[in-house]
């Protein structure tokens, strides 16, 4: 799950812009929900093989597509995810994915550009915002299929672009030490990685906002 840096600028067109040096907007105001309309068909992402995505919010009626994509994965996939052992995804835990609070948490996900009930989810990003911190935890998936075409660079880059659109400080999250791809991507956006006290086979990695 790697990719240039150039690719995610050819995608967005100019960087995000950084937070104002004016005083920010009250904490009330910068954290409100801003739920996606459902019609959203997000923005369409093509390969060079041809084949077309749609990276857009997910949906509450994702969760099917959810639960095959997560039959797809690998157990040794989903341990790099999840960090943990997880052999089923339930209709309660896709419907809880998929139907989310804005104001609390955000994902997009890779779907084929298909009609609502035949399209597949290829990859799903993910944040959880806590106010107080102004800070958010992320967790990014890629089908293995699907690796290597730089679908990981461009879900990270819209997880940033939201954190920076709610004027949050601060984008992290924990990687298993082995999981090289998530880590050297990490690196090329900008992250630093530190020590999880005791725990040898995950680190930290964040970025300033």
């Amino acid at each position: 799950m790697t990719a240039s840096s150039s690719a995610i600028r050819d995608h967005y067109g100019a960087p995000a812009p950084t937070r104002a040096a004016a005083l920010p907007a009250p904490t009330r105001a910068r954290f409100e929900p801003r739920a996606p309309h459902p019609a959203d068909r997000g923005d369409p992402v093509r390969l060079e093989d041809g084949r077309l995505l749609r990276l857009r919010p997910i949906r509450a009626g994702d969760a099917a597509a959810l639960q095959r994509a997560f039959r797809r994965l690998s157990p040794e996939e989903v341990r790099m995810r999840f960090l943990h052992v997880l052999t089923t995804l339930s209709d309660s835990a896709a419907a809880r994915l998929c139907d989310i609070d804005w104001e609390r948490e955000a994902a997009f996900v890779l779907a084929d550009d298909a009609p609502p009930e035949r399209a597949e989810i290829r990859g799903v990003a993910r944040i959880y915002v806590d106010a107080v911190t102004e800070s958010a935890e992320f967790a990014v998936l890629v089908e293995h299929a699907w690796t290597g075409l730089g679908l990981g660079a461009l879900l990270m880059t819209q997880l940033i672009r939201e954190c920076r659109r709610r004027g949050l400080r601060e984008l992290w999250g924990y990687v298993l030490v082995e999981n090289h791809r998530m880590l050297e991507l990490c690196e090329e956006l900008g992250f630093a990685r530190s020590l999880v006290p005791g725990d040898a086979a995950t680190v930290k990695v964040a970025l300033a906002l």
